[in-house]
This record gives C-alpha cells, sequence and structure tokens, in this order.
C-alpha cells in the first residue's frame, strides 16, 4: 500500500494525474440532451484524448434526441451526468435530488431565423408576425421575448423540427440553434439566413449545463471532480487546439453529421463566444456565479416562468468550478 501512496506523491509534484494504476477506473454514463453535434465538442475531446481516463474515469457519452428522456433516465440511476438545459431552477422548485454543477455555455445559443429581406431582422420587427417554436420554448425563453419585445401566444406556430415550412414560405420565422440550421439553411436553399441570437438580448441563461444528483456528490466527490475538470479541459482543447480527435467520434456517433457542419458549429461557438465569454474568462469554463443565477431567477420569476419564492440556491452548487481549471492553456 506504501508504493501506491508514493506513487501517488510523485506524480502529484510532477503535475500529473494523481491515480492509481492498478485501480479500476470509475465508470460514467453521461447524457447529452441531442445528438452528436460540435456543442457537445469539448466532452467528446476529452474523451478522444484520453483527458478522462487520465483521471481514471471510462466515460460513455449516450445521446439524447426529440425521443429521449435524458432527465428521467438520470433519476432513475441510469445515467451519472446529464445536460439539464437552461431549467435547473425546476430541481429546487420540486424538492428533487439534483443540481448543476456547471455552465459550459455562457451565452444560450437559440436563435430566431428568418429569410433576408423581408424586413424581419430584429426581435422588435417580429412583433406580431407567426414563429415556429416548440412547447419547451413556448413555456421557457418565449415569455423572456415576448415581454421584452410584446409579443404574443397568438404569434406562436408549432415547429416540426423540419426546415421545409420554413424554406417554403418566405415569410417564415422559426426557431433554431446557432450552429446547426443556419448552416443547413444555406447549404438547402443557398441563401444566408437572418440570425436572430437569443443572448443578444440581454437573457441571463447559462446553457450546456452539467447537472447530477446529489447523492453522486455525496458519495463520491472527487470522481465528480474529476469529470468536471476533464470536460473542462476537453472544451479548452476543443476549441482551442485541433478538434479532429472529437469530430471523428461525433461522427461515429451521428452518422449524417458531416466535417463542414462540424466546422461551422465550432466556428460560430468561437465568434460569438458561447464558452468563453463572461464569468468563464476570469474563472475559467464551466464558470457559474451566484449574481448570475440570482438575476436569473429575477428575471425568469418575474416573467411567471417560476413561481416566487423558490429557494433557487438549491438548484446549483459552485463547489466544482471557478477554480480556473485550463486557464493556462487558454490564448
Amino acid at each position: 500500500m506504501r508504493w501506491i501512496i508514493a506513487l501517488i506523491a510523485i506524480t502529484v509534484s510532477l503535475g500529473l494525474p494523481a491515480r492509481a494504476p492498478a485501480l479500476a477506473d470509475d465508470h460514467i454514463s453521461f447524457g447529452i440532451d441531442w445528438v452528436a453535434e460540435a456543442e457537445y465538442g469539448g466532452y467528446y475531446q476529452a474523451l478522444a484524448t484520453g483527458l478522462y481516463s487520465q483521471r481514471g474515469l471510462a466515460v460513455t457519452i449516450r445521446q439524447g434526441g426529440p425521443q429521449v428522456n435524458q432527465m428521467q433516465l438520470m433519476m432513475a440511476g441510469r445515467l451519472d451526468f446529464n445536460l439539464g438545459g437552461g431549467r435547473a431552477i425546476e430541481f429546487a422548485q420540486q424538492n428533487l435530488p439534483f443540481v448543476a454543477i456547471a455552465a459550459i455555455f455562457q451565452k444560450d445559443p437559440a436563435v430566431l431565423l428568418a429569410h433576408p429581406g423581408m424586413g424581419n431582422d430584429s426581435f422588435a420587427a417580429l412583433k406580431g408576425k407567426p414563429i415556429m417554436i416548440g412547447g419547451d420554448t413556448r413555456a421557457g425563453w418565449w415569455r423572456f421575448l415576448a415581454a421584452k419585445f410584446g409579443y404574443t401566444d397568438s404569434q406562436i406556430r408549432t415547429y416540426s423540427f423540419s426546415l421545409a415550412p420554413f424554406l417554403a414560405d418566405k415569410h417564415a420565422i422559426q426557431q433554431g440553434y446557432l450552429g446547426s440550421e443556419p448552416f443547413a439553411i444555406e447549404q438547402a436553399a443557398g441563401f444566408k439566413p437572418v440570425v436572430l441570437l437569443l443572448a443578444d438580448t440581454g437573457y441571463p441563461g447559462y446553457a450546456n449545463i452539467v447537472t447530477t444528483s446529489t447523492r453522486l456528490i455525496a458519495e463520491k466527490p472527487d470522481m465528480v471532480q474529476r469529470f468536471i475538470n476533464a470536460s473542462i479541459e476537453g472544451w479548452y482543447s476543443y476549441l482551442n487546439g485541433d478538434p479532429t480527435p472529437a469530430h471523428k467520434l461525433i461522427k461515429a456517433d451521428n452518422p449524417e453529421m458531416t466535417d463542414a457542419l462540424l466546422a461551422y458549429g465550432r466556428t460560430v461557438m468561437q465568434a460569438h463566444g458561447i464558452v468563453k465569454s463572461g464569468d468563464a474568462l476570469k474563472l475559467g469554463i464551466g464558470a457559474m456565479t451566484d449574481a448570475r443565477w440570482e438575476e436569473y431567477y429575477r428575471v425568469t420569476s418575474s416573467l411567471g416562468m417560476y413561481p416566487k419564492g423558490i429557494d433557487y440556491r438549491r438548484a446549483y452548487t459552485l463547489r466544482f468550478v471557478d477554480r480556473g481549471v485550463g486557464l493556462n492553456t487558454s490564448p
């Protein structure tokens, strides 16, 4: 046993991962909230380049999609970590034993899309016009836009997750994702759509939020920390270095993904500061702050997205972030 302790001490002094090679890796099941694409590149980079395995983690990334309820799978114990979206306050609202532990996206990459030359080139210009959105959006950031720009629910049209209705109607407006639909529209129709980024309106929500159970935190806090640290370093590697390792794994999981779309998704994340902006510039990727959560809850509760009086601080913990992990690798 003493030689194991000595070996760990040596690896720590050399800045290497402190793990005993004779011990089995911790197996982790991690759910992402959509199919594999550039928006999950940092996790795939950490897997492909060995950042997880160097910390004694055997990570399996499980894809999501419109027919997959990853939150239910985490609650059932089939996922250790899950990307819980921006609605982690529901954990506290419903007294659920889960919390947000890292916010990889400092800006929400949700967008509204419109055809060029139709006078729909600003959020304000969309007032009173039909907009295709999904059910989750209607209960979420739509209320923020409605309050800020005077939208009403009478404008809402059903979003079918297909570009066909949008491409067939020059007056059409629909929701989308910064790194996906704009590229697909340009490839399919040969024009660049108007892209209105939700984060540019002042919407205070995080995105790409990693969540886990309070039980896992209590029982294996070191494993949780290792997972978050490796994920953060994976994001720095993906955005600053060669993304090829991640892209190979993403295409293996999602054969419909192309090199061009992956490159586009990575580029727009960089250009718009989706990951590296705000508090993340000082505290590191994944940063969260009490002030930002307070602002998010203040705004959303004032709009009726959540009831007032929730102890929203129970929805997250700053224990595993804001440590400057990977900052020395950032250009």
